[in-house]
């Protein structure tokens, strides 16, 4: 069990750590608006705009876990949407930050207090 915590704790750190250089790169390269690239491959109708509303759906997903999971309280309905927005440079570090507060117990990373 302990190395499989290492194996998510080790991919949670590479994809923030990834996503975090991507990001700083795409920003140059790109400029800083995201959402409207975002909107216009989505427009497009091709398989770059299947693949960001695709992701846009999982990122809604997330968002809408961390709030469930914390009990919609303001605070998480806030950190939910910042999560949504910037994916897993939150999301990974989130999941890290859960992992350890719960010692390892995976349904408790998932479910929180629900956990009866």
């Amino acid at each position: 069990m302990k190395n499989n915590q290492y194996a998510l704790k080790a991919l949670l750190i590479i994809q923030t750590i990834g996503l975090l250089i991507y990001t700083v790169i795409a920003i140059h390269n790109d400029g800083g608006n995201f959402f409207l690239r975002a909107i216009e491959f989505s427009q497009s109708l091709k398989w770059i705009g299947q693949f960001t509303l695709d992701f846009n759906c999982y990122l809604i997903l997330s968002a809408l876990w961390i709030m469930w999971r914390n009990q919609f309280s303001t605070q998480c309905i806030a950190f939910g949407i910042i999560a949504m927005i910037l994916g897993i440079i939150v999301f990974a570090p989130y999941l890290l930050y859960l992992i350890s507060k719960e010692k390892g117990d995976l349904l408790r990373v998932i479910a929180g207090k629900r956990v009866h």
